[in-house]
């Protein structure tokens, strides 16, 4: 009696931990949508959009070098943990006539990977605040047309956050000011769209198999 008891104690109860974490990891490890239909890209590039894509979509303004720490952080953090993800890219709205800075900030972030889903979109003052102000977040964009704040696009064009966040409630972006947001935060955040997609993909796979 004994030896069974032991022998559930070491081999059973850690597998229904085990599938009891996995169930939960299923049913609760989503990203909220805090915003439905936001305006797409392909407004400002007829060539790039949020349908089918899953996107983190930054604002570097007018003054882009300024912002030059900020997207080395993104993509150190995040770019280069993700980028070889299919339909995965990264979108800039940039101001008009910084495309030398632009391409100065390319060469740059290129000296550490592949710059191949960094998308830098040019835009005038107008459609870069109607495109921010469609994300309908509780931030505000600063009078050069930036924000340290990227945000999570994902593939049906809905603005994905948190809106359980311990320290905000509901988080919109992520500051890509802190590391330690990027690394504790948004990291996270991805993974799990990321899987989300996945669990998706196998799903309709396996349907389609039946």
């Amino acid at each position: 009696m004994k030896k069974n008891l032991v022998l559930i104690t070491l081999f059973v109860l850690p597998i229904v931990a085990y599938l009891f974490f996995l169930s939960g990891t299923t049913n609760f490890g989503k990203l909220p949508a805090l915003t439905e239909n936001v305006i797409d890209i392909a407004t400002l590039d007829k060539e790039t959009t949020f349908k089918g894509k899953i996107t983190v979509l930054g604002f570097l303004g007018n003054d882009v070098l300024s912002k030059q720490a900020n997207v080395f952080n993104l993509n150190q953090k995040i770019y280069k943990r993700f980028y070889e993800f299919t339909d995965f890219q990264f979108v800039m709205v940039v101001g008009e006539g910084t495309e030398d800075k632009v391409e100065e900030m390319k060469a740059s972030i290129g000296t550490f990977t592949d710059t191949q889903k960094w998308h830098f979109l040019y835009a005038d003052g107008e459609a870069t605040k109607r495109l921010f102000e469609g994300l309908k977040t509780d931030l505000t964009l600063e009078k050069d047309g930036a924000t340290p704040y990227v945000f999570i696009i994902d593939k049906d064009g809905n603005l994905r956050g948190r809106d359980d966040d311990e320290d905000e409630g509901t988080k919109y972006g992520f500051d890509t000011a802190s590391v330690a947001e990027l690394n504790n935060k948004m990291e996270d955040d991805v993974k799990i769209i990321l899987a989300e997609y996945r669990l998706a993909l196998k799903k309709n796979n396996a349907d389609r198999s039946k």
